[in-house]
């Protein structure tokens, strides 16, 4: 019988007894996030790029209906290979555990359940937010609400490009999530480095980061997440005409096909890699990994300031 406790992998237990900085990792972007095989070699070149900058990778999944922070590589090589695999945002955890599911986590569920096993920074390319019709449709993505009660550093390019950039940062701001721009007082929208909107804050190191999170708990006052948005630069930026044009053909696509819910977002990803004829797909990796890089030099900065 499954005890469906969080099993943590063996490198992440250590880790986190000894107090060692480790960075938590979706398994979205690996079964739902980007095609095959590439999902495979970019996870594990996510995992390295965090062990490079001297942190500890953590991804997590759930895998037989157990979630695992710290998946080993036979495991994360089931959730990018096997068909099947759910989509798993928080409220859908126990029902997944309790059917014995092999689940990828969202950035919502990666949030929650990384907190819950004591991580508290946080690695994934770009948010959900606000979509374009939610006037009339209510959707919105859970991460916005998880963030507002869960004290997590998330390390992203801000939100999809293919989100109501302005309505999600309105949404932030009224559920109380803190945002700063790394180097910057724009707000990244994806796979274009700037969406169009200022900034309140911004921070210009890890160190600064680690700053603002010693000062949120010595507080006890704000229990909600911190977005660190860190654009990419201009130059390795899709090409905004092409990314407007194929933009505009994706959503009318997503009429035409009746395209609802949690299908939107993998739906316009695949068209992008699709129309851009791979760029976008180039773009998402150097995102992640840049992403990757900085959450871990952000936790080896708050490690060492919490054991000074």
């Amino acid at each position: 019988m499954n005890s469906f406790h969080i099993r943590l992998g063996v490198e992440v237990a250590a880790a986190l007894r000894d107090r060692l900085p480790v960075v938590a990792l979706e398994s979205t972007i690996v079964s739902h996030g980007l095609p095959r095989p590439d999902n495979l070699r970019v996870a594990r070149e996510i995992e390295q790029a965090v062990r490079a900058a001297g942190a500890v990778p953590a991804t997590i999944g759930m895998v037989g209906g157990q979630l695992v922070v710290g998946l080993d590589d036979a495991e994360l090589t089931r959730l990018a290979t096997v068909d099947g695999v759910s989509k798993l945002s928080v409220r859908d955890l126990a029902i997944a555990a309790a059917a014995g599911a092999d689940g990828a986590t969202t950035v919502a569920a990666t949030s929650a359940v990384a907190a819950a096993a004591g991580i508290g920074v946080f690695a994934t390319g770009g948010l959900g937010g606000v979509h374009r019709e939610a006037a009339t449709t209510f959707d919105e993505s859970a991460d916005l609400g998880t963030l507002a009660r869960t004290p997590i550093a998330v390390v992203c390019a801000g939100v999809k490009s293919i989100l109501d950039v302005g309505a999600t940062l309105e949404r932030l701001e009224t559920l109380g999530v803190a945002v700063v721009g790394y180097r910057t007082r724009r707000f990244p929208g994806f796979y274009l480095t700037d969406a169009g909107f200022d900034l309140d804050w911004s921070v210009d190191s890890p160190e600064q980061v680690a700053d603002v999170l010693a000062a949120r708990d010595a507080h006890g006052v704000h229990g909600g997440g911190l977005i660190v948005a860190n654009p990419l630069p201009a130059d390795e930026q899709l090409d905004p005409a092409l990314h407007d044009r194929t933009l505009a053909e994706g959503l009318a696509l997503l009429e035409r096909d009746g395209v609802t819910g949690k299908a939107v977002t993998p739906y316009l990803l695949a068209h992008f890699h699709s129309a851009t004829e791979g760029a976008s797909l180039a773009v998402n990796v150097r995102i992640i990994l840049r992403n990757a890089d900085l959450a871990a030099r952000i936790a080896v900065a708050a490690a060492g300031r919490a054991a000074a």
